[in-house]
């Protein structure tokens, strides 16, 4: 699936959705329940015009609500990336290992979608400058990567899974 097919999608691995289904349940259950709790709370102080308390568990409970609202319309638009990711050419859920040209150093990236990105754990995203300029491209490609420190080339050694 091209990078305009997907759109406005959210690409993960099946461990990804698990794991956003996971957070939307706490959000939905014990996060609602702590912030009307801390609402509850708040309101007993008083003069509400002058509660900075409740002014601030207003303010959370509106952040919760929105981020709810943002993980339902991602779980609404998702696209789970399967085991059965081809390895001809780097797609998300694949793992490429590079030489960097100009470093001569190798490092071993598993391309993932942007929700599940974790750098320090070599999973960078499909939309980083990284993974965008790598999606399509074989093994023994050479690529190059407009980061915003300058480009440099890296090439593709090998594409698994």
């Amino acid at each position: 699936m091209s990078e305009n097919e997907m759109g406005n999608k959210t690409v993960v691995s099946a461990e990804g959705l698990r794991q956003m289904e996971e957070k939307l349940k706490y959000m939905t259950t014990v996060r609602r329940a702590e912030v009307a709790e801390h609402l509850s709370i708040a309101r007993g102080f008083g003069d509400l015009s002058e509660n900075a308390e409740y002014d601030e568990a207003k303010d959370e409970q509106a952040k919760l609500e929105a981020d709810i609202v943002e993980l339902e319309n991602a779980l609404r638009n998702v696209i789970v990336i399967d085991g059965d990711v081809s390895t001809d050419a780097v797609n998300v859920g694949t793992t490429v290992r590079v030489l960097y040209l100009d470093e001569d150093e190798e490092e071993e990236f598993t391309i993932v979608g942007a929700r599940e990105s974790d750098p320090m754990n070599n999973k960078i995203s499909n939309e980083s400058p990284i993974g965008s300029a790598m999606l399509g491209h074989k093994a023994g490609d050479v690529v190059t990567v407009e980061a915003p420190d300058g480009a440099y080339e890296l090439k593709i050694l090998e594409i698994s899974i």
